[in-house]
């Protein structure tokens, strides 16, 4: 109706882009809402699917922001020891910017590219939550149990393991200056309000929440649940999307390498947790309706 047509662009003007945390889990509640409203007998299913789901995340995203040095201090060497292991004794994120970036000054393609596929982690995930919730519930309810657990032993992890990411490591000293790339690329557009989505986001971020990486652990349990029902090129999209994250995460300064893989651990042990709950209650899986036969010539 006309009042989200004014309000949307006016949050967007002052807040910026609603793409991150709490601000665009409202957002993405208040679309449900209007779909259910729209079509009231979606009504009672809003109320007992999406809102808990919408309730537990924004949760997560107030508690997530107290995590911070609750009970540890934050750990800096352990996570970049392990990249060094890894890579023989190269810090990934510091070869990587060596190599390709080139300063605010000098932006390339690449760096939209990465920037783009950074915000995705804002939406993916409410975007197709959206979709499954007016699609088919059982499928909503599995996809949403698999995103609460994956939070939930996150934020545990974020309070008993304070990790520092690779740019505040290079602010401390443990590694060459570290530039902080979608913040860098981001606040440099003249459009879509995202200087406004960063600057604010610093508000309430974080920044020790690093291990494991949830941008990488969403992207996989996204690829993980939609695995057995796309076919084709879109299984190339599913396999390159938790791909693409990683790259765009550890290029960005924003994590190591070793936080990426532990959040993909946490998502798949997150999604088979799921499923064996799932199959207790004999629920059984859902398949998405199946394509019909090619005729023979």
């Amino acid at each position: 109706d006309w009042s989200s047509d004014v309000a949307l662009p006016s949050d967007w003007a002052v807040e910026g882009a609603p793409l991150g945390g709490r601000r665009g889990i409202v957002w993405a509640t208040l679309g449900v809402l209007s779909f259910a409203l729209a079509t009231p007998r979606r009504l009672p299913r809003f109320v007992s699917g999406w809102a808990p789901f919408a309730v537990l995340l924004l949760l997560y995203g107030v508690l997530r922001g107290f995590a911070d040095g609750l009970l540890f201090p934050a750990h800096i060497t352990p996570q970049l020891d392990v990249d060094k292991f890894l890579f023989f004794g190269t810090v990934p994120t510091v070869w990587l910017q060596r190599h390709l970036w080139h300063g605010v000054g000098d932006i390339r393609p690449w760096d939209y590219v990465v920037l783009a596929i950074y915000l995705s982690h804002f939406f993916a995930t409410l975007v197709l939550a959206g979709v499954l919730w007016v699609r088919n519930q059982r499928l909503f309810a599995r996809y949403a149990a698999s995103v609460c657990v994956l939070s939930g032993a996150a934020f545990v992890t974020y309070v008993l393991y304070p990790a520092v990411p690779p740019w505040l490591a290079g602010e401390d000293g443990f590694l060459p200056h570290v530039a902080r790339i979608p913040h860098a690329v981001g606040t440099d557009l003249p459009f879509g309000g995202f200087g406004a989505l960063f600057e604010n986001g610093e508000k309430v971020a974080n920044n020790v929440a690093a291990v494991p990486s949830l941008h990488a652990g969403y992207a996989f349990l996204i690829s993980l649940f939609l695995w057995r029902f796309v076919h084709g090129p879109w299984r190339v999209v599913a396999v390159a999307y938790p791909l693409a994250m990683v790259f765009a995460l550890v290029y960005g300064g924003e994590h190591y390498v070793s936080d990426c893989l532990l959040g993909w651990v946490y998502a798949t042990g997150a999604f088979l947790l799921v499923s064996r709950f799932e199959s207790a209650l004999h629920w059984g899986p859902t398949p998405l309706p199946a394509a019909e036969p090619r005729s023979e010539s």
